[in-house]
């Protein structure tokens, strides 16, 4: 069931009763949503001011597309991308916290401190750059802590677990117990689904969700159109908002604080039905 929790923005202590749905803009060419894909100013535009009037709690801004086979992106042209994203974003709304999408310290770093951000989404839970966790605590800013093996490259071919659920709730207690010693005191914990997890793997930890409650951290919930959706009903990610609502409502039965997607109405309206429920 879902708890109420707190996060410091930008030094200001906000309490959350309800889970908060976080809107997906891609400022990349490959993205692999289509329709997500943003680089163009105005299309950038069009789809923030959507959001913003569906009910985005939060923005989750990226520049370099994780999924397998992706390009590689430098972290010049990674901040390049984001200088853009975030200089639109602020001249439509200046106060919707923001998330930025990198595993890169450097990366988090600018869009923290010089673009607006406010929170750091790390993929790689602090595994690719050795600078992460420390710059996080520098920065006295939120960090949502992802479970992932390898790298988008190699992820899916590191799907061997004893017990996925336990194995990633392991994991993540590890690299938890390291942010709390470098004083980072608001983590989101995000399991990963779709990451160095097999279609089974990932309705495996979909059941056992509740178990994530242990961390004593926010949960973020991620399958937005993912291929656990797409691959179990054999259907392309444009057809697949009817699964991601589906599972999403599922989520939140389990706990779920954040839900991370490419359809903020239809989230925000599964978050109100949820919320009229329990």
């Amino acid at each position: 069931m879902f708890q109420p929790f707190s996060l410091n923005i930008g030094g200001e202590l906000r309490e959350y009763s309800r889970p908060q749905v976080m809107g997906i803009i891609n400022v990349t060419p490959d993205s692999f949503f289509k329709i997500s894909r943003t680089m163009d100013e105005d299309a950038l535009a069009s789809r923030i001011e959507r959001f913003i009037a569906d009910g985005a709690d939060f923005i989750d801004m990226g520049a370099y597309s994780s999924r397998p086979g992706a390009a590689d992106v430098d972290p010049a042209e990674e901040i390049a991308r984001l200088r853009v994203g975030m200089k639109v974003l602020r001249s439509i709304d200046p106060q919707i916290p923001v998330s930025i999408d990198t595993f890169r310290s450097e990366v988090a770093r600018v869009a923290i401190e010089e673009l607006g951000a406010n929170i750091v989404n790390d993929i790689s839970g602090g595994s690719l750059d050795q600078d992460m966790f420390r710059t996080v605590a520098r920065l006295k800013v939120p960090y949502i802590l992802m479970h992932m093996r390898g790298t988008p490259a190699t992820m899916q071919s590191l799907t061997d677990y004893s017990d996925v659920t336990a194995d990633v709730i392991a994991d993540l207690s590890v690299k938890l117990r390291e942010l709390h010693l470098l004083g980072v005191a608001d983590v989101v914990v995000d399991p990963g689904f779709g990451f160095s997890k097999t279609t089974e793997q990932n309705f495996e930890m979909m059941r056992n969700l509740q178990q994530f409650e242990a961390l004593g951290c926010p949960l973020l919930v991620g399958i937005s159109r993912k291929s656990m959706i797409t691959r179990t009903l054999d259907i392309d990610p444009a057809d697949a908002l009817a699964g991601t609502v589906a599972l999403d409502a599922f989520a939140l039965t389990q706990g779920a604080a954040f839900l991370r997607v490419h359809d903020v109405l239809e989230a925000v309206q599964t978050v109100k039905l949820f919320m009229k429920t329990f």
